[in-house]
């Protein structure tokens, strides 16, 4: 028996419009998770947009709307629904910063496995954070790229992490880390190919989330 193609462009139609409405309804709970600081229905918020990830960012941009605002719900929603955990694990510790952050006339070399060894010279804040690491019991890791994550959380095992990155990167590598650690992410605020920034005080305040 045939489906008449009236029935199925009915069933399609019907399908995208859901499909729309429940994008507009989590970027709806996402910006006032975001701005209230109060989290509605995460797990929904997380589903949504992930799933529905471009389509998200092509209204977004329809309505002239800031085309990191898909990522950023999906990092500080992540955040909230997983900072408890994070202050309570115990074990491993980690802290992924991109090489982007490295100064210029950086001399680190680069290790295959666990990527740039920092030299605490203090041309960056590269150090800053490293020193700060150390007194909050974090291992840190310059990494290249993504694959060097993978590497280390197979190699290393650790159980929670800090991963800095521009938006975009930390939506897709937390989503990608999750499964392994809890994760918490912080934002550059200054972000391209090279002498990037990040909020130090930032990233020495999720350190410390783990003191409390």
């Amino acid at each position: 028996m045939e489906i008449p193609y009236e029935i199925l462009g009915k069933f399609f139609v019907t399908i995208a419009l859901l499909a729309i409405a429940g994008i507009l309804v989590a970027l709806i709970l996402g910006v006032y998770s975001f701005n209230k600081h109060r989290i509605l229905f995460p797990n929904f918020v997380l589903l949504i947009l992930y799933m529905f990830y471009g389509p998200a960012k092509f209204i977004c941009s329809i309505f002239s709307i800031k085309e990191t605002l898909v990522d950023e719900i999906l990092v500080e929603v992540r955040n909230a629904v997983m900072l408890e955990k994070f202050r309570n694990t115990k074990g491993k510790r980690v802290i992924f910063l991109p090489q982007c952050m490295r100064h210029p006339k950086c001399k680190a070399r680069c290790d295959p496995i666990i990527g740039y060894e920092c030299r605490m010279c203090g041309l960056c804040d590269i150090g800053t954070i490293c020193k700060a690491a150390k007194e909050h019991h974090f291992e840190v890791y310059v990494i290249p790229g993504g694959s060097f994550v993978k590497k280390i959380i197979k190699t290393q095992q650790p159980d929670s992490c800090i991963g800095v990155a521009c938006y975009p990167e930390l939506s897709e590598s937390m989503q990608g880390a999750s499964p392994f650690m809890v994760v918490q992410g912080v934002s550059l605020v200054r972000d391209g190919c090279f002498d990037t920034k990040v909020d130090v005080e930032e990233v020495i305040r999720k350190m410390e989330e783990c003191d409390v």
